[in-house]
Formats: C-alpha cells, structure tokens, sequence
C-alpha cells in the first residue's frame, strides 16, 4: 500500500505540472507572454463572477502560489479589474476585464478540445469519474491529516 500510495503522490504532482505546461502552450500558441499558466488558470477559476481575494484563494488550491501577488500581475497587465468595496474600504473586489474575459474565452476553447480529444486517448467519461472520486478522497484525507494532526 505504501508505494501505491507515494506512486499516487508523485503522480498528482506530475500531471499537475503536465497540466501547466497544455495551458502555457496554449498561451503561447497565442502569443500572449504577459501573463503566465498559474494566472491563467486563476484568471479561469475566477470567470464570470466578482469576488475578494479571500473568495478566490478560498474556492481553489494553487499549489503555494501567492495568490495576492498573482491578483496583482493581472490587474497590472489589465486582466482584471479591481474595485474597493462601498461597505469596506479595506476590501477590493476582483472580477475579469475585457481582456480577462477573452483568455478565458480562449482557456475554455482549449478545454473543449481537450474533452473532445480524449476519446483518442482511451479515456472514458467513467474513469473520468472514478479518477475524480478517488482524488476527492484523497482531499478530504490529506485535509482530515492537516485539521486533526494527522489522525
């Protein structure tokens, strides 16, 4: 079990990087260089909604990115667009540009073609599922070791 379990470990962490680099193709397919695979896919996480950073780095995981510093390149390269609260001046919303929304336009194309090219690759809606139901137990386990010590 223990090595099935690192194998599993490693393996989350190399798709994941696998992942990064469709999403830096596909960007630079683009020509698009001023804004990297992490921002990017925080800018698609983000989408059509308007939230605070806190919202944002409470709904994904981005891997120990510093998510207030990658809200920051975006809104500096004009992705997004931030606007300070009514209720509390010390809270700034965050919500895509027009330029933020064409790249999610973009990310969301290349993600259909992704799920149209997966027939090829032998994987099924299925395993999809299952893959999916097996990491979300993972989640909740390594989140069970972080909250309660590790028991």
């Amino acid at each position: 079990m223990r090595h099935a379990y690192y194998e599993s470990v490693l393996l989350i962490e190399r798709v994941h990087r696998h992942f990064l680099e469709v999403v830096k193709a596909e960007l630079d397919r683009h020509g698009i260089q001023d804004i990297n695979n992490v921002q990017t896919l925080i800018l698609y996480n983000i989408g059509a909604d308007e939230m605070t950073v806190g919202e944002l780095t409470a709904r994904g995981y981005y891997l120990g990115s510093n998510v207030s510093y990658n809200v920051k390149k975006m809104a500096e390269n004009q992705y997004l667009a931030q606007e300070r609260s009514p209720h509390d001046r010390r809270s700034v919303r965050i919500k895509l540009s027009e330029k933020g929304l064409a790249l999610h336009k973009i990310i969301n194309e290349s993600l259909e073609r992704q799920v149209a090219a997966l027939s090829g690759a032998q994987i099924t809606p299925e395993e999809l599922t299952q893959a999916s139901d097996v990491l979300r137990k993972l989640e909740r386990f390594w989140t069970g070791m972080i909250n309660y010590g590790g028991s």
